[in-house]
């Protein structure tokens, strides 16, 4: 009999990018297809996707990408590698949804197939019996995954917490993964952001009344900002605003796009007579205005952060205004955030942020709750996902405080094999895997040496040096000329600049005595030479780009 192999290519020893290989036998199918965000050190680079390489590979094996919610770092990768896969989605309704509109924007959709399910819903995928089972999270319609195998049912979490007062929706199905767990679970793929916190999330319920409080009695313009996806909160944000009397105004295009998708299916119910357009709330009294917006994370393109720095079209921020941040910074946002956050307060605002207040609660299981899963799924194999490296090894330190063995438990890295049989499991081999950078509408062609002349582009600047030769007997025509960027403002360092010819002069006659007079040779001598003079006079080694043209 054949063993299951579950592959992570995304989403282990990270937070994003979540890419999740099921393959039994002939048959591939694919948990969710989500990117990552750039740190710091990837200049200039928009977003990070998974290696597909091993699916390229293997893709007429690939018989289908389940979805289990809409977040970017579940779907984000979808349009930039669903034509490489050519293979047909099924996800729930919203998620659904969402993945239209961005195929839509990059026109794809038409040549997709995607089949929307419902939590309860079972349907085969190749050789996969999937069941969707609702699970609470900070967007609607997510679900868990219970995959019936040959060998056995394997459980994947998905991003869960269990609310047991949702603003939307049902409470998740504690019910099912009892049953799921009396009839035999052979492993369990369980969701780790939240390993290092104890006890409980805390309920959607609790922002809802700090909007209220934070309403009640305010005679400013309030604005707000949280994750688009998030409609439960974009729900409760109208939902206070007409108990108080004031009129709502969304800017934003991902929010607009993602209230007009809410509503169109039935997700979101505006109380009537709230939502107006943006120009309107000018003529609005502030007490009666609140203005929702993009920007939770300080994105420079968002609406938030063209208000906080002037840009904005229609929005001005002074000190009649009330910022409500309903959001936590994703790791790696903290400082653009925080410059957005001083220019607020510059302009005279009031800001509130969730360091102070209980402005938003996570999507994920703290311990108690990953406990809880644990206690009723009592699977054979654990295998913690969805973190980074310590999350993944204090999950496992949970597990096998409930009992689980070490034997029975892997804690893998993106491109480890793990293979399951009845009885045992391992993980001895790698396939290829890592990051796929996407800048602007290139993918994957900015690799290392880019980065890492960008890198040194932005620590030195660089110096470039154009020298002018005759193309009869290669003498020069007229003096070298030299321009920095990054490096120098060239008016105040005139004497460096001499100094800088005088190498490069030096370069070119070297050159000159040579019998066999070779562009490439006066370039390399021009870096080198130059390059030791600066770092020798300045301590700085900024890129030197040598141009020699023959005329």
């Amino acid at each position: 009999m054949s063993k299951l192999k579950i592959i992570p290519l995304g989403g282990l020893g990270e937070i994003g990018k979540n890419l999740t290989v099921f393959e039994y036998g002939r048959d591939i199918i694919l948990i969710d297809c989500g990117l990552g965000f750039p740190d710091e050190e990837l200049y200039g680079i928009d977003i990070v996707i998974p290696d597909i390489t091993y699916l390229k590979q293997n893709k007429d094996r690939i018989r289908g990408i389940v979805i289990t919610h809409g977040h970017e770092d579940h779907i984000g990768a979808i349009p930039y590698l669903i034509s490489d896969l050519d293979v047909p989605i099924y996800a729930t309704g919203l998620t659904a949804g969402i993945i239209e509109l961005k195929l839509e924007e990059h026109d794809l959709l038409t040549n997709t197939q995607i089949f929307t399910k419902k939590a309860g819903d079972k349907f085969k995928v190749g050789c996969f019996q999937i069941e969707f089972i609702n699970v609470n999270h900070s967007i609607a319609d997510a679900v868990a995954l219970a995959i019936k195998t040959p060998i056995g049912t394997v459980v994947h979490t998905g991003d869960f917490k269990i609310d047991v007062t949702p603003i939307q929706g049902e409470m998740i199905d504690l019910v099912r993964f009892g049953q799921l767990g009396r009839e035999g679970v052979l492993a369990l793929l369980s969701d780790s952001t939240n390993v290092e916190k104890s006890g409980y999330s805390i309920s959607e319920r609790k922002v809802a009344d700090k909007f209220d409080e934070l309403f009640k009695g305010c005679d400013k313009r309030i604005i707000v900002t949280t994750f688009a996806s998030n409609i439960q909160r974009i729900q409760q944000i109208m939902n206070v605003a007409a108990k108080y009397n004031r009129k709502v105004a969304v800017t934003g295009r991902s929010m607009e796009n993602m209230i007009k998708l809410a509503r169109a299916l039935e997700y979101m119910e505006i109380p009537k007579g709230v939502l107006v357009e943006l120009w309107q709330t000018k003529s609005l009294p502030k007490e009666n205005t609140v203005i929702i917006s993009t920007g939770s994370q300080g994105e420079s393109m968002s609406a938030l952060y063209r208000m906080a720095f002037s840009e904005h079209k229609q929005v001005n921020i002074d000190c009649g205004d009330r910022v409500i941040i309903s959001a936590s910074a994703i790791p790696g946002n903290e400082t653009t955030i925080s410059r957005v956050i001083d220019e607020l307060f510059h302009k005279g605002a009031e800001v509130i942020y969730d360091r102070h207040t209980d402005l938003h609660v996570s999507g994920h299981a703290s311990q108690d709750e990953q406990k809880m899963m644990l206690a009723l799924v009592k699977p054979k194999f654990f295998i913690p996902v969805h973190g980074e490296y310590r999350m993944l090894c204090k999950h496992a330190e949970l597990a096998q405080s409930m009992g689980m063995s070490s034997e029975n438990t892997v804690v893998a890295e993106n491109g480890r094999v793990i293979e399951i049989s009845k009885t045992a499991i391992k993980a001895d081999s790698y396939v290829e895997s890592g990051r796929v950078f996407v800048d602007g509408t290139t993918v994957g062609d900015v690799g290392s040496v880019v980065l890492r002349d960008r890198k040194h582009l932005a620590q030195d600047g660089m110096v470039v040096v154009v020298v002018s030769v005759s193309s009869d007997d290669h003498s020069v025509i007229a003096p070298p000329e030299i321009l920095t960027r990054g490096f120098i403002y060239e008016k105040e360092a005139e004497a460096l600049i001499g100094e800088m010819k005088r190498v490069v002069d030096e370069s070119i006659e070297a050159s000159m005595q040579k019998k066999n007079f070779d562009t490439a040779v006066l370039k390399s001598k021009i870096r080198a030479n130059l390059s030791g003079y600066l770092y020798k006079s300045t301590r700085q080694s900024p890129m030197i780009l040598p141009f020699v043209t023959e005329l």
